[in-house]
């Protein structure tokens, strides 16, 4: 049987690409909410950075989960 890992690359941007993140700290913590949010969903977080304006997120997806839920189970 083979294995398949599959990763997506979510990426958000602020409204109006406006730069509401502006300190490291903010950003800190709006990261560590996304991350709270979604290993309580049970979606794992490989990777999640981003600057002043947008976020990226990496997570890998196993088969028990499509890719949309897996966006809304994020946001």
């Amino acid at each position: 049987m083979p294995f398949v890992k599959v990763y997506i690359h979510f990426v958000w941007s602020t409204k109006n690409r406006y730069p509401f993140l502006h300190s490291k700290d903010l950003r800190f913590q709006v990261w560590s909410h996304i991350r709270e949010n979604a290993k309580a969903k049970g979606v794992f977080v490989d990777y999640i950075n981003g600057y002043s304006d947008h976020c990226h997120c990496l997570s890998g997806i196993n088969g028990s989960r499509s890719n949309n839920s897996k966006s809304n189970a994020i946001d």
